[in-house]
């Protein structure tokens, strides 16, 4: 089982699916936007992976924090806001066979489906 997250107006989650539908890898692709989110799955994906790689800080969504929100961001508040702000998660997250994988690169997905 192969879950795709992200929005699917993004140029990276674009690319992914391309490569996933060029490999012939069935998947499902889970849209923030449209399929909703909630901190139960962002606490799961901060299980798997470290929550401050979650934060997509070179986004306009974090870049529009106060200087307070930033300074004071810690576990627990930056779940919250990507709970509200799911544009501030980075894009995409990846689930295949129970692991979990962050962002894109050709490279990185021949490996996790190389096996």
């Amino acid at each position: 089982m192969t879950t795709l997250y992200g929005i699917s107006n993004c140029d990276t989650i674009k690319k992914a699916k391309k490569y996933l539908t060029d490999n012939a890898i069935d998947y499902t692709f889970h849209d923030y936007r449209k399929d909703g989110i909630n901190l139960a799955m962002i606490s799961e994906f901060a299980n798997h992976l470290d929550w401050q790689e979650l934060v997509n800080k070179r986004g306009t969504t974090y870049r529009q924090l106060t200087d307070e929100q930033k300074q004071n961001l810690d576990k627990d508040s930056a779940l919250a806001i990507l709970v509200e702000q799911p544009a501030m998660i980075k894009r995409p997250v990846l689930i295949h066979n129970d692991t979990y994988h962050l962002g894109f690169k050709v490279a990185q997905y021949d490996e996790i489906f190389a096996s």
